[in-house]
């Protein structure tokens, strides 16, 4: 009997892309997006310290 020769044959692996290759464009876009981030945490610690907006209850009508 002859080896296993039947089924899909495995593709063969790509390449890895070289990371270091990013333009300023790439640069730019990463140092707004860690921009962005750093004053959404700002604004987030700004909200935590107040309370919650509402008076709190269940809204009641001027009917009895």
């Amino acid at each position: 009997m002859a080896g296993f020769q039947g089924g899909k044959k495995k593709p063969l692996k790509a390449p890895k892309k070289n990371v270091a290759e990013e333009d300023e464009t790439d640069l730019e876009f990463k140092r707004k997006k860690q921009e962005e981030q750093r004053q959404l945490k700002e604004l987030q610690k700004k909200a935590q310290g107040k309370g919650p907006l509402t008076s709190g209850g269940i809204k009641k009508s001027g009917k009895k």
